[in-house]
């Protein structure tokens, strides 16, 4: 990481959050984000290499109680990822923990193939 997690810049992997004027940028260029996926990443970001739970993200992005059977946080994840990934599909930035969270923790894709090839 580097910058504070409540600092108005934070950059992770070839991402860079300015939080002050609500920019995602990848390589530089503008990622398109919902003020929804801007929350849910600036709630990831601040609990950087930590499992967040999704009642915990709920609460952050959406300010409420998430509902059973309620998959928004699941949605939104998917969506954020996928955008995150096409505008720098060598970098992993959200990771599932099946029955406890996402965590954010910029991880090379490079890297993990080059691992497993050998």
């Amino acid at each position: 990481m580097e910058a504070a997690p409540h600092d108005e810049t934070i950059r992770a992997g070839g991402l860079e959050l300015r939080r002050s004027d609500g920019l995602v940028l990848a390589g530089g260029q503008v990622v398109q984000t919902s003020v929804r996926e801007l929350r849910l990443l600036v709630a990831l970001v601040d609990r950087w290499g930590r499992i967040v739970s999704r009642e915990e993200l709920y609460r952050l992005a959406w300010g409420g109680t998430l509902r059973a059977g309620d998959r928004s946080v699941d949605v939104y994840v998917h969506k954020l990822r996928t955008k995150l990934e096409q505008a720098l599909p060598d970098t992993a930035f959200i990771h599932t923990h099946p029955g406890f969270g996402y965590r954010f923790d910029p991880v090379s894709q490079a890297l993990n193939r080059s691992a497993t090839e050998r």
